[in-house]
Parts: structure tokens; sequence; C-alpha cells
């Protein structure tokens, strides 16, 4: 779901706390070591978001905020802001070349650089959180 967060809208809110739930509070922020990525620079983009990008001349670039359910993928262009909100069930990383994630939901995707050993436990951590809140498997029982 990409949505215009520019703006404060109480339906735009309901629909992105319902898809990844409401953000953390600050103890379990603290407790977590922080909920945001760093900077994250893109290297490639499905054609829906690089429409969006290409409308300035801006450095693309994005950054990631992992809430109970899932993330949100913010990145500006002009003046307005948008959001890639993906629940975990829908959330698909791939480490592809060195240095470079990405993460696809449905028939969009983003490509990151990886380079900085910050945006590298970052993702590890967001894998993690992932992976520990996951619905119990058919397999697993």
């Amino acid at each position: 779901m990409l949505l215009n967060v520019s703006y404060t809208d109480k339906r735009i809110t309901k629909k992105i706390d319902e898809a990844v739930g409401k953000p953390f509070t600050l103890k379990e922020r603290w407790a977590m070591g922080g909920i945001g990525s760093p900077k994250l620079f893109i290297t490639e983009t499905s054609i829906g978001i690089r429409n969006l990008l290409i409308l300035d001349n801006n450095l693309d670039q994005c950054n990631i905020e992992l809430r109970p359910r899932g993330i949100i993928l913010r990145f500006r262009s002009l003046l307005e802001t948008y959001a890639l909100v993906i629940p975990f069930y829908k959330l698909t990383l791939y480490k592809g070349d060195i240095g470079i994630y990405s993460i696809y939901r449905d028939h969009y995707y983003v490509k990151v650089k990886a380079d900085i050993k910050a945006i590298q436990k970052f993702f590890i951590k967001l894998q993690n959180y992932k992976a520990d809140n996951a619905p119990t498997s058919i397999d697993d029982l």
C-alpha cells in the first residue's frame, strides 16, 4: 500500500495502524535499541515508485520504521512524503549483490545499498524481529 503521508489524515493513519500496528511506545523503542533505520540510498525501484522519485533531482533515499506487525518504508519526492506500508506476511527481504538489500511487497520493490555496518545491523534486527513475531507455521506443530 503506497500512500501519501505528507499531511495528517485520520483515515490514512487508521489504515496504517490496522496494517502494521500502532507505533511502539518509548519504553519498547528503548528496549529494542531503536526502531528506525539509518539513511538508506535507493539503487532501484519498481515502476510506480520510480515515477515518483524521478520528479525531482534530489538523491533517492529512504528510511524504514519498524512496527509491531510490519514496516513502513518512507521516501520523499518534491515536497511530498510517501510511505510504502508492508505487513510482515507480505514482506520479502533478499540480500542480493554485495551490499544490496531488496525489499518486496506484492508488485512494489525497493533495492537499497547496505554498505555501512549500521545498515546491516538494522536489517539483521528486522529479520530477527520478523522471525520472532511470525505466526506459528503448521510445520512447527
